[in-house]
């Protein structure tokens, strides 16, 4: 949500909206602004008879509107919020009373609605009026390739310092599910000392992340054509293939293969059009750069082939029925030989 922090100092700062629509994929953003309107708004003892909290299954719109006619006891202001906004249907009827409610909300009320997991309809009459408003606020998912820097920027935020590439780790290991990122890293924070730096040792002590084996290394490994440390770490993770699900090793590297292939057929052109066809950060550029020189394209394409083959037999397809520990070790050493003298597995 680009426009979060405004939104938190406006809050703090007592300068409030009569309507916050918040929709989008990411339910992270919308989490901490209700969390702020919830604590900001009113006072502890106004809570008690100015505060009411409505989820979308239990209610309608026009309930909704209702509550937010009614005169706030014993003055002041009212806040009345929404949860999963994106349970409630809207009918026409409606939706023409919530447009006349937008060009006109009540003076003591602050409605807030969280329409979670989807974007609203841009082209419905109230959407269109909420935006020119700037009461519409969009919660966007955070890119695979600005997730690592999200993550450095919250440890920044929790004055926390870091070795590197830990929020490489946390990104590739955690995935791009924010708010279980954000509850690792407080959690981090309140065992870890005062100036003590979030290793790879803390990460794998209290999330449970090895620093050495994981998918991350793994691809590494992989990519620089590290037969010795591939192939540990393959044996490593297959002893523990619950807390490295295969799923999730093959999609991370068929992504990161299939970037090789199209760094291939980007070669030669500046480096931010690579970055931004790419859709990662530039400072990666020089990693797919060494990977391209080990996999060239033939080798690169029957990679990926190697890839769905895993994903087929981890599925069941055909007739295989091969753990996931073998299948791992299968695929790491087949990618480490393609083009090689071929060989039977």
């Amino acid at each position: 949500m680009k426009d979060l922090e405004n939104i938190l100092k406006n809050i703090k700062n007592n300068i409030l909206q009569p309507i916050y629509f918040f929709h989008g994929e990411e339910p992270y953003f919308m989490d901490v602004a209700l969390k702020s309107l919830e604590n900001d708004v009113l006072t502890e003892d106004e809570k008690t008879f100015n505060q009411t909290v409505v989820y979308g299954k239990d209610t309608t719109y026009a309930e909704v509107l209702a509550l937010a006619r009614q005169y706030p006891m014993m003055g002041g202001k009212q806040l009345i919020m929404v949860k999963e906004a994106q349970d409630m249907r809207l009918t026409e009827e409606e939706a023409e009373a919530l447009l006349k409610y937008i060009d006109q909300p009540v003076a003591f009320s602050i409605l807030v609605i969280a329409h979670k997991y989807k974007k609203v309809d841009s082209r419905k009459k109230f959407v269109k009026q909420l935006e020119k408003k700037s009461w519409l606020h969009y919660s966007e998912p955070v890119k695979d390739y600005q997730l690592s820097t999200w993550i450095q920027r919250k440890i920044h935020e929790l004055g926390m310092k870091t070795a590197p590439n830990i929020s490489h780790l946390l990104a590739e290991y955690l995935g791009n599910d924010l708010s279980r990122i954000s509850n690792e890293l407080n959690k981090l924070k309140l065992v870890m000392k005062e100036g003590q730096p979030l290793d790879g040792k803390l990460v794998e002590l209290h999330i449970g992340i090895s620093k050495d084996y994981n998918v991350f290394e793994l691809q590494k490994a992989l990519g620089t054509k590290d037969e010795e440390q591939a192939m540990r770490i393959a044996y490593y993770m297959g002893r523990n293939m619950k807390g490295h699900p295969l799923l999730l090793i093959l999609g991370n590297l068929f992504n990161y293969f299939t970037n090789i292939l199209l760094y291939h057929t980007l070669r030669g052109q500046p480096a931010t059009v690579i970055a931004s066809t790419m859709g990662v950060n530039p400072y990666f550029l020089k990693d797919y750069e060494q990977s391209a020189n080990f996999y060239p394209m033939k080798h690169t394409t029957r990679v990926i082939s190697i890839l769905r083959e895993m994903d087929m037999k981890s599925k069941g397809l055909g007739a295989y029925n091969v753990p996931d520990a073998d299948l791992l070790v299968e695929m790491v050493y087949k990618i480490l030989n393609v083009g090689k003298t071929k060989v039977k597995v």
